[in-house]
């Protein structure tokens, strides 16, 4: 939805769009539009084909530059951040060198008497078809490669400007259609501060990046937002899911005043860090917090976190080629287990497929018609044991340097559990007998319970296990068939659907009979609205983004677990969603 209003002081015309605000917060500055999609050619005839050659080596000329210039600047960034983005960057240089690509498209212009763009379009797809025909899931990442660089040609041939995610200057807003699962990687919060896009909901990863991030951030947003022009003023409220392009003098003024507002109450707030999370009746909760990559270890510190509860590796495997070694994977844990001085760190084995791809594993992925039903997370890694076996390794030997624990995704039966266990064991033995440090004793070996048959069988997995973690994200999604990244149905994604809440008390009480800790590490546990029903089911252990450690700290801080027993009863014996929905978002203390 979009509305507009005559800017005063503003030479164009604010503009409102609405959205999905899945990141709280006000972000005020330039508009950043990342054309991530490669422009409709033009197609015509020509009669110089020395001449729309050279044109066309030119434009070849003109993005390898770009490209060396974007190498450059990557060396500024965070350590992991500049490796992927390195990488990234040389496999795209190589493309433009005379690669397959160029030399089909120069082929194309002279044989057919065509224009660069024609054969340029015609070069793209003829390569992806033949990529996609050899059945290789590794070759088949490619494409995405071919496709980028042929976006960035044709961009140069249509003199169109081109704005990638890793060219956004710092203190930019991003506008983009998508961010794809790999490229929220790059979400560096010392360069963006919010974004908008046109698809996503609430639950995907780029919105759980976002809050990760503490970047405010709106999503499904009409693509008319894309139409603005770079450099533009931008406002982003995450908070009440609006953007607003070229906003006028009055609206500046206000937002300025919340987003001032704003600030006063994070910085109240962060008085809390050392604050115990205890209830008013005497209650204490331990606070986690989810790690998407290991920057974020400095923020979870100074929120107040008690340790890491979900560390999720996967992004050692994102925007690469070839797969991690054992010694990669080892360094990168390493550092977080050290940075935490004490507090423990899960981590959770590999969580690659569906809707979370990565070159480094294209090979090992098979083609499903539903990649969410598909091969991934522990099939994957049970199907591809040598992937499991080699971070289990390097998650055992980071457990020398501190308290660790491992936690298996995407499980649904028991013997998934005690095969990884068997690895693990493997892998502790060889480790001893090369003489390795390891931790004196294995660690704890936990079961995500994210799927409704996983939950149904909580009692058997109980048995097994060691301790449980919800992953609401994609419990919800499992429970109610509601894509969680697709914005068509991305309103209708509820955490209080009364299926899933069933689940979530059945899943609570098996681990209570069987007397194994159980934690939330879904978008639900970061919600404040929720805390006072997930403490009264029994949680008693909560992870999320580190932006979200303070609010929910300080909402435990207000609740009674008299009161929230309560309360969770009362929610319990609702059957209809808007009453569970109006009992849960008017609760007070």
């Amino acid at each position: 939805m979009t509305t507009g209003g005559a800017g005063a002081g503003n030479t164009g015309v604010e503009r409102i769009f609405t959205g999905l605000g899945v990141s709280s917060g006000i972000a005020i500055g330039p508009a950043y539009i990342v054309q991530l999609d490669r422009p409709k050619a033009p197609v015509f005839s020509i009669t110089d084909v020395e001449g729309e050659q050279a044109r066309f080596a030119a434009a070849v000329d003109e993005v390898r530059i770009d490209l060396e210039a974007l190498k450059d600047s990557a060396a500024a960034l965070p350590d992991t951040a500049a490796e992927e983005i390195t990488l990234l960057l040389e496999a795209h240089l190589a493309m433009i060198s005379g690669s397959r690509l160029i030399r089909f498209a120069l082929k194309k212009i002279a044989d057919d008497k065509c224009n660069a763009e024609a054969a340029l379009d015609h070069a793209v797809r003829d390569i992806a078809d033949q990529f996609r025909a050899l059945k290789d899931n590794y070759i088949a990442a490619r494409i995405d490669d071919v496709e980028a660089v042929g976006n960035r040609l044709m961009r140069a041939l249509l003199k169109l400007p081109y704005m990638a995610l890793d060219s956004v200057p710092v203190g930019g807003i991003v506008l983009a259609k998508e961010i794809s699962p790999a490229d929220t990687a790059l979400l560096d919060p010392r360069r963006f501060i919010g974004l908008g896009t046109v698809h996503g909901g609430a639950a995907g990863h780029t919105a759980i990046m976002a809050r990760s991030l503490g970047l405010p951030a709106v999503l499904g947003l009409d693509p008319a937002a894309l139409e603005g022009h770079q450099g533009e003023m931008l406002i982003v409220d995450g908070t009440g899911g609006r953007i607003i392009l070229n906003p006028a003098a009055e609206t500046l003024r206000d937002y300025e005043a919340r987003r001032t507002a704003a600030e006063a109450a994070r910085t109240a707030l962060a008085k809390l860090a050392t604050a115990p999370a205890v209830t008013t009746d005497g209650t204490e909760v331990i606070l986690r917090a989810n790690l998407e990559i290991p920057r974020e270890v400095d923020a979870i510190l100074a929120a107040g976190g008690q340790g890491i509860g979900l560390f999720r590796t996967e992004f050692l495997y994102m925007n690469r080629a070839t797969l991690p070694t054992e010694d990669e994977q080892f360094e990168a844990m390493a550092g977080v287990v050290r940075a935490m001085q004490g507090a423990p760190v899960t981590f959770r084995t590999l969580d690659i497929g569906g809707d979370k791809l990565a070159k480094s594993v294209g090979e090992y992925l098979g083609e499903s018609v539903n990649p969410a039903l598909g091969l991934r997370a522990i099939r994957l890694s049970l199907k591809e044991p040598h992937l499991l076996r080699a971070q289990m390794r390097a998650i055992l030997r980071a457990g020398a340097l501190g308290p660790i624990r491992i936690l298996l995704p995407m499980v649904t039966t028991a013997d998934e559990v005690e095969q990884s266990r068997k690895i693990m064991r493997e892998s502790y033995k060889e480790l001893q007998k090369q003489g390795v440090q390891v931790p004196p004793q294995l660690p704890p070996l936990g079961t995500m319970i994210e799927i409704p048959a996983a939950a149904l069988s909580a009692d058997s997995l109980a048995a097994v296990s060691d301790f449980f973690a919800l992953g609401t994200n994609d419990l919800i999604q499992y429970t109610v068939a509601i894509d969680r990244g697709d914005d068509q149905v991305a309103a209708l994604y509820n955490p209080l659907n009364p299926a899933v809440l069933r689940l979530i008390e059945f899943t609570i009480e098996a681990a209570r009979r069987t007397g194994i800790p159980i934690c939330i590490c879904g978008e639900m546990g970061a919600d404040p609205r929720y805390t006072p029903l997930l403490l009264g089911l029994g949680i008693r252990e909560f992870s999320m983004g580190f932006s979200s450690l303070l609010r929910v700290k300080e909402r435990i801080r207000q609740l009674s677990l008299t009161g929230a027993e309560e309360h969770a009863a009362e929610v319990m014996n609702q059957y209809e969603p808007q009453r569970i929905t109006d009992l849960v978002h008017r609760y007070t203390p």
